[in-house]
């Protein structure tokens, strides 16, 4: 930082995620019967005073009447906000260390809890102003240091007067009193904090709305930590993903939109346009043309198994590294196959139907066990290997077949060919991936293969059955039953209607894609997509990425991160070990990892670099896409 900056920074709901003396009135009021009633009212107070519509002495005054603090407490409240400093300013401590002698701290809050918190981040206590408790011979605060400018109305502004400070002022705060300080001529620039709370009336008077401090960093040219600040990331997430996923996306400190549905191919082209991170599940069809019009696209997350309604190819070619959750919601297909078994061979569905039109049909007629019968899996991956232990310790003899050799778990069966396990097996329960090749691998004639009087379930993708086929054989009888979870055609969300030709046969099981629809299976998908995108926009780390090669990177400390993505042609390694040698800079760890498509390069250097290096590097012929992480 050129020293004729001067960054005067607030602290209560900028510095820290939250107002201090509502956390102090949770300590405090504890055991109080009405604690509720008077943390709204701390909280309602607070809220008067930072928007303007109270003046600043009279909600102090109101706030620490109701508060009944003491001393000891004030401890356990710089214990409770150390935890809650901003993520932005966590992430930059970087920038508080380097630069202390420029930041100051002036806040209506109090010295007691501020000085310890700011302290960690290496800002001095003589750069701290703030206001004083004053407390009584047993240690309860009975008032404020009335003498104090900041105790005032007015007072900040007052304050940065008297310090006589040269050079440019940037004030950085969420609050009304923070905007006074520009009001008055005595800063430069307001920059409204909005990462933890967004004030209509603040916001309109900024200078630059700030949704993080790397936006802040960004455009003084001052962000060391990160290339490009997370709040100009752009994310676009569809089809309800889980809260847990939105929440972490805001909290990374990207620019998160929100819609709950799909959107078909012209919709999803208009709105691509500025997104960095697109978030899908399996209704949204991600082509050619809407990839070639996401120009800021960086990655794709399918919060889901499946990556099929992906154009993979056009990703990797526009260096869009896709992830998905291939895991996280195996244990929630399982129990539904399992259950759905269950239901068809002891016609539990038609059943339920028929009760609930007031028909009582008490019968074991084409009713049975589960235990002893033969369940044939087609496809032997994730699912469909816990699907053959969950089975074969409920009684089931399992036998599988997948094009890929797999070793069989406990006492399952390989079977040589897919006809051979539809003529043997009473079930059969299908668990095969996307690919276009599977398109109705279960067609008329391999119905036709399977057991008379046998059922199929369906929880892997819409287009692997022949459902013309699949209808006929039900009608005939031919097959004694189907659950069906996944459709070749689905509607893009819940209030279009559901058109099949399954609609009304007998013993049929509808679902409307479900599989993976549990609590449990969202909230971990939730939780590792994101993680994923994140890690990779963080670290370059592109371990389980669906495109890229695989590459799982060391942690990075007091170096540069550069990464290349480039065609996977000879050269271009020596090409850019080449530049990074005119350059005279050394190259602490380098990393490549190639596929039939890309070749990934990363390159730690403890060097800065310079603009000319970085054009350098991209006009490298070949180059897909190259990006600074720190």
């Amino acid at each position: 930082m050129t020293k004729n900056k001067k960054f005067i920074i607030d602290f209560d709901s900028t510095f820290t995620q939250v107002e201090a003396l509502d956390v102090l009135g949770e300590i405090s009021l504890d055991k109080d019967p009405k604690r509720a009633e008077k943390l709204k009212a701390i909280k309602d107070i607070t809220d008067m005073g930072m928007e303007g519509t109270l003046n600043f002495r009279e909600s102090l005054e109101r706030r620490l009447n109701i508060l009944e603090a003491t001393k000891p407490q004030i401890g356990e409240l710089v214990e409770a906000l150390k935890s809650k400093v901003s993520k932005s300013f966590q992430r930059n401590k970087e920038f508080f260390e380097e630069n202390a002698d420029n930041i100051i701290i002036i806040s209506n809050g109090f010295k007691d809890f501020i000085t310890p918190i700011v302290g960690e981040y290496g800002i001095k206590s003589e750069n701290v102003f703030a206001n004083e408790f004053v407390y009584d011979e047993s240690g309860k605060i009975v008032d404020f240091n009335r003498e104090n400018i900041l105790s005032k109305n007015g007072g900040k502004p007052q304050t940065i007067k008297n310090l006589n400070l040269e050079g440019e002022i940037y004030v950085i705060g969420d609050g009304y009193t923070d905007y006074e300080i520009k009001e008055s001529g005595m800063a430069n620039k307001f920059y409204a904090f909005t990462e933890n709370v967004s004030r209509p009336k603040v916001t309109s008077k900024a200078d630059h709305i700030a949704p993080s401090l790397d936006e802040i960093l960004y455009v003084n040219k001052m962000n060391k930590k990160f290339s490009y600040p997370k709040s100009r990331i752009n994310v676009l997430l569809l089809e309800n993903v889980h809260p847990i996923g939105i929440d972490l996306m805001n909290q990374e400190g990207y620019n998160v939109e929100v819609i709950s549905s799909a959107l078909s191919e012209d919709e999803l082209v208009e709105k691509i346009k500025n997104v960095s991170v697109l978030g899908i599940r399996s209704k949204t069809i991600v082509t050619k043309k809407v990839l070639e019009n996401a120009n800021r696209l960086i990655s794709i997350g399918a919060f889901c198994i499946g990556t099929n309604q992906i154009d993979l190819e056009t990703c990797t070619e526009k260096g869009i590294a896709v992830f998905n959750a291939p895991f996280s919601n195996t244990r929630s297909v399982v129990e539904m196959a399992i259950a759905e078994i269950i239901f068809l061979m002891r016609g539990f569905h038609d059943k339920s139907h028929a009760m609930h039109q007031g028909k009582w049909d008490k019968s074991a007629s084409g009713s049975f066990e589960i235990r002893g019968k033969k369940l044939g899996i087609v496809g032997y991956g994730n699912i469909g290997a816990q699907l053959s232990v969950l089975a074969e310790n409920m009684g089931l003899d399992v036998y599988y077949y997948d094009v890929i050799e797999k070793l069989a778990l406990g006492n399952a069966t390989k079977m040589d060919t897919l006809e051979d396990l539809l003529s043997h097996c009473d079930v059969i329960s299908l668990h095969v991936d996307g690919r276009k090749d599977n398109k109705n691998i279960i067609d008329k004639s391999k119905i036709a293969k399977m057991k008379p009087g046998s059922y199929l379930v369906n929880l892997s993708r819409g287009h692997v059955v022949d459902i013309k086929a699949l209808k006929d054989a039900l009608e005939t009888g031919h097959l004694a039953g189907a659950a069906i979870d996944v459709f070749p055609e689905e509607p893009k969300n819940n209030s279009e209607p559901f058109v099949s030709e399954l609609i009304g046969m007998k013993n049929t099981i509808l679902s409307p894609h479900i599989g993976g629809s549990t609590l449990e299976a969202q909230q971990n998908i939730a939780r590792f997509v994101p993680g994923k995108i994140m890690e990779y926009i963080n670290t370059g780390n592109t371990y389980n990425s669906v495109n890229f090669p695989n590459i799982q990177l060391p942690f990075l400390k007091n170096a540069h991160r550069l990464i290349h993505v480039h065609q996977n042609e000879p050269g271009v390694l020596a090409k850019i070990n080449r530049i990074l040698a005119d350059f005279e800079i050394n190259i602490v760890g380098q990393y490549l990892k190639t596929n039939e498509k890309i070749g990934y390069v990363i390159s730690d250097i403890d060097k800065a670099y310079s603009p000319q290096l970085i054009d350098e590097m991209k006009a490298i012929p070949g180059t897909i896409r190259f990006r600074v992480l720190y």
